[in-house]
């Protein structure tokens, strides 16, 4: 139960009486933005930087597919921005023009879209900053964090869930040979808090420690069978090696994998970085790297001269900062598709896979350190709680 309450209830259950909180939030989600925080100085930051990330998404492609998609609306967008500017005039200018426009138009735009996706790659740690986009994500999607915790950690849980059973057996075997020597029956529930608080703060040490892999050699006599199955052993006489290492620390080349899928497919994507560069703390930023790309087809001599015609000085300048904004809207539609977003995250899941692999222990323990760390001594009091609790109704059921 009490690694269940690292992770649920996603949100606050209980109540408030006045300003103090009675109830429970899991620990994971409650401190999702500090978690995250840890999680991205300390080992996301290591994996490489956001322009690193981008640049291997491959930027021509991106504005190729971008380009493509946008080129359907281009005429669209035109028509749009320009009736909301001057409806009447536009409606009544002779196509012959607009279609020279519209050709321009089309004429520049993947040679703008290149240079502009190429732009804003190498700026990008100027315009997007990873901790703060990683942490705000977790903190607008708790149940993010806590799948990305269990998908890596799955496995850690399930250890720490049979180890506990373990130690707690052999901590029962104790508690019954001290109840014949000293039968009190406060002992019972007193010693079963005692060995719930133990066997918690063993079963998470076990978890993360040993850092580094420590190499034991001892006679082997049997060996389990390669598919596990009957009859499950087979006979053996050697010296066998047995690693004395954490259980999370062992597992660091299936664990890239595991999280390297986490990270390119809900993280480090190209969605959420393109959306925190449009509309994030830095956006104003990026939107003078757009329109500078944008005026290179408002300012071609055969635009300029038809718009500011039509429109005039004052409201071509205003037609420049709507083309801006619709320019990011209608952008941002293939940016956040699946389809692109899948496959740049394969383009960068290798990269993510192999810079794991090459962690050192310290780095790679902080991949799930932090879940159990914050607040870990609540954990370990409530193994000591349950195990009170426990205690108290074996002493009932069984003495009473």
């Amino acid at each position: 139960m009490a690694l269940k309450m690292v992770f649920y209830p996603i949100k606050f259950w209980g109540f408030h009486l006045g300003p103090l909180p009675v109830g429970w939030q899991g620990i994971v989600p409650r401190k999702a933005g500090r978690i995250s925080g840890i999680i991205t100085d300390n080992t996301l930051s290591k994996l490489g930087s956001l322009r690193e990330f981008l640049e291997a998404m491959d930027p021509e492609d991106m504005a190729r597919i971008i380009g493509e998609q946008v080129g359907f609306e281009l005429e669209h967008l035109i028509d749009e921005v320009m009736i909301d500017r001057n409806a009447v005039l536009w409606e009544n200018l002779p196509y012959s023009i607009k279609r020279r426009i519209y050709a321009q138009a089309h004429k520049q735009l993947p040679g703008v879209l290149r240079e502009l996706v190429t732009e804003l790659t190498m700026n990008v740690e100027s315009l997007v900053n990873m901790r703060e986009m990683v942490v705000s994500q977790m903190e607008g999607d708790r149940r993010l964090m806590v799948r990305m915790f269990l998908k890596v950690g799955q496995k850690e849980i399930n250890f720490i869930w049979h180890i506990s059973a373990l130690i707690g057996m052999f901590f029962g075997i104790f508690q019954m040979i001290v109840w014949f020597v000293v039968p009190w029956h406060w002992t019972v529930p007193f010693w079963a808090s005692i060995w719930g608080f133990l066997t918690n703060w063993i079963a998470i040490w076990m978890v993360f420690n040993p850092i580094e892999p420590h190499y034991i050699r001892y006679p082997q006599i049997f060996r389990l069978t390669k598919d596990r199955k009957f009859p499950w052993i087979v006979p053996v006489l050697r010296i066998g090696t047995y690693n004395f290492q954490g259980a999370f620390m062992k597992r660091q080349e299936e664990v890239s994998d595991v999280f390297s899928s986490v990270v390119t497919e809900d993280l480090i994507t190209l969605k959420s970085i393109m959306t925190e560069m449009m509309y994030g703390p830095r956006k104003d930023k990026t939107r003078r790297i757009v329109k500078r790309h944008i005026n290179e087809i408002m300012e071609t001599p055969l635009v300029r001269t038809s718009l500011q015609l039509s429109l005039g000085p004052r409201e071509y300048a205003r037609l420049k900062t709507d083309l801006i904004d619709r320019s990011i809207e209608i952008t941002m539609g293939p940016v956040c598709d699946p389809a692109l977003n899948a496959s740049r995250a394969q383009k960068i899941f290798q990269m993510f896979k192999e810079r794991i692999r090459e962690l050192t222990p310290k780095e790679f323990q902080n991949l799930l350190r932090p879940a159990f760390q914050e607040d870990e001594w609540i954990l370990i009091v409530l193994g000591g709680v349950t195990g009170f609790i426990a205690g108290t109704i074996h002493l009932f059921v069984a003495f009473l």
